[in-house]
């Protein structure tokens, strides 16, 4: 599978989960090998580098992290967007 069709899996598996639960990155990587077979290392560096360049983003609460779809006040805040 290209990255970009498999980046593109993983936001639609963070998108729909989006307002219902918070996962955590194991959570996606997990769910998105179950979904595609892809291998779970191909799954965590797609993820990462889309954490690179602002489609994803690493968020705190309650002593653990998750993943999330940036707001645009976030991406704006970071220069990512006009």
């Amino acid at each position: 599978m290209e990255t970009a069709e498999l980046q593109d899996k993983i936001f639609a598996f963070v998108l729909a989960a989006k307002g219902k639960k918070k996962l955590k990155e194991k959570d996606i990587i997990k769910g998105v090998n179950a979904e595609t077979g892809v291998e779970m290392d191909a799954v965590k560096k797609a993820m990462r580098s889309m954490i690179d360049v602002g489609r994803l983003m690493y968020s705190y609460g309650g002593g653990a992290s998750s993943v999330e779809i940036p707001s645009d006040e976030y991406l704006r805040e970071k220069g990512l967007l006009k």
